[in-house]
């Protein structure tokens, strides 16, 4: 492992509707160490209280994904979408040559988490674009979002990719980063790679052509990115 972003050392914000959780530089979290792995330049992890949330604000030249894991996150954006984004369910938004967009929790009552990530785009000044879908798990490894779109994935302007690995305690699965710079984030479990335990919100990076197993010792979720060598 090239790289280990431990959960208790993130950055952490508090606003009272919002906490969140940074594992790279972000708002007025800066550390030097921690800008981000290859394309990968955010991990917000985000807990908005019932009916708030950001409000309109606009983005340039980013790939913006959002992954809901409990209750549901409201999007409006310029160019006219707006959606409600249910817990299991992934968003992209490529922001390209500028889009003002808000993300709101709708509910009165339940809180919504979801995780902000930003990747750094290969192709700037395009036509901002928005993308949803539920996407099922099809086995422990599951992408959902790639840079061709393909296989019912969500499309992205950059050569990287994002999938969702789920395992049942007691597994062991080998992850590949085949020519990509690989990048493991738990978003829940509690797992060992080679005698490192490593927990919710911990993750590590691998470099390419490296392979490693994991141990689960209990129920895994993970978001593993597989990002272009930089």
């Amino acid at each position: 492992m090239k790289y280990i972003r431990r959960s208790a050392d993130r950055g952490t914000a508090n606003f009272g509707w919002l906490e969140s959780k940074h594992s790279f530089s972000f708002g007025n979290y800066y550390d030097q160490k921690h800008m981000g792995v290859s394309a990968l330049r955010v991990i917000n992890d985000d807990m908005v209280m019932p009916g708030q949330g950001f409000g309109a604000h606009g983005h340039r030249d980013m790939e913006i994904i959002s992954y809901v894991t409990e209750g549901a996150l409201k999007h409006e954006d310029s160019e006219g979408n707006e959606h409600v984004v249910p817990a299991g369910d992934v968003q992209r938004m490529s922001a390209g040559s500028g889009v003002m967009h808000s993300e709101f929790n709708p509910s009165k009552t339940e809180r919504v988490k979801f995780f902000q990530i930003w990747i750094q785009p290969i192709k700037m000044g395009i036509k901002p674009s928005y993308e949803q879908k539920s996407i099922p798990q099809k086995g422990p490894l599951t992408p959902l979002v790639t840079e061709t779109g393909a296989n019912g994935t969500l499309s992205l302007n950059q050569k990287a990719s994002l999938s969702r690995l789920v395992l049942n305690e007691k597994e062991t699965f080998k992850l590949n980063s085949a020519e990509h710079i690989g990048y493991l984030h738990l978003v829940k479990g509690k797992i060992k790679v080679d005698g490192v335990t490593f927990e919710a919100g911990d993750a590590f990076a691998i470099d390419p052509k490296q392979t490693v197993e994991l141990e689960t010792i209990n129920t895994l979720e993970a978001l593993w990115f597989e990002l272009p060598p930089m």
